[in-house]
């Protein structure tokens, strides 16, 4: 749920005039997990992945945020340093809101407040729904429900809407590469979806938990 979808152009153009655009190449660090944060961010065009690394250095990817999408704001609102990295998947466009501008935001539109924090409620969800899978699936459920969570409807087709690399995957599932090939690869043979140029096209939503 981007937040400019619930926004009116008034509400909008509040965000616009307290916020500084900001342009970041692919591959460019954005966040760093453990730094304190004085802003938040609302993503005009591009993608970005939020991760965390565990004690070996692996990475974790949290999220994928896209346009319409935000982070930084735990840190604005708790004062704690960032929970998680953010690296730019794309080149990405920025509109920067520093701690007054957020706050002017929400005392000039209480809309803005309530959509920041219905985002943030979805988000809690989502991470509930998580955990859960990570507690009770196997590898395999893991990654058919993270399938089914990021597909989306276009032109009839229900597709992910992000073009993937199996790193990525395994990285928001806690599997190697290897074992999301192998899954991805039995899923495609037996019709459940297909692949073509990292864009993975779902034929059948009811995606099997196990081999």
């Amino acid at each position: 749920m981007p937040l400019f979808q619930t926004l009116d152009d008034g509400e909008l153009a509040v965000i616009e005039s307290l916020a500084v655009e900001k342009i970041v190449p692919r591959g460019s660090i954005i966040l760093n997990e453990g730094d304190m944060g004085d802003a938040l961010f609302v993503i005009a065009s591009g993608r970005v992945k939020v991760l965390i690394c565990d004690a070996d250095g692996r990475e974790i990817i949290l999220k994928i945020l896209g346009a319409g999408d935000f982070f930084g704001e735990l840190s604005l609102i708790d004062k704690e340093p960032r929970s998680a990295s953010v690296v730019a998947l794309d080149n990405t466009t920025l509109r920067v809101l520093s701690y007054q501008g957020f706050r002017d935001c929400l005392v000039r539109s209480p809309n803005i407040a309530t959509a920041v924090m219905t985002v943030l409620a979805k988000r809690l969800r989502d991470a509930d729904r998580k955990i859960s899978n990570l507690a009770l699936m196997d590898v395999y459920g893991r990654v058919a429900s993270t399938l089914i969570e990021l597909a989306v409807q276009k032109e009839g087709k229900l597709i992910i809407g992000e073009k993937l690399s199996q790193q990525e995957i395994a990285n928001m599932v806690g599997a190697s590469r290897e074992m999301v090939n192998r899954i991805l690869k039995d899923l495609s043979d037996r019709g459940y979806i297909s692949i073509e140029s990292k864009q993975i096209t779902i034929l059948n939503d009811r995606l099997p938990p196990s081999f």
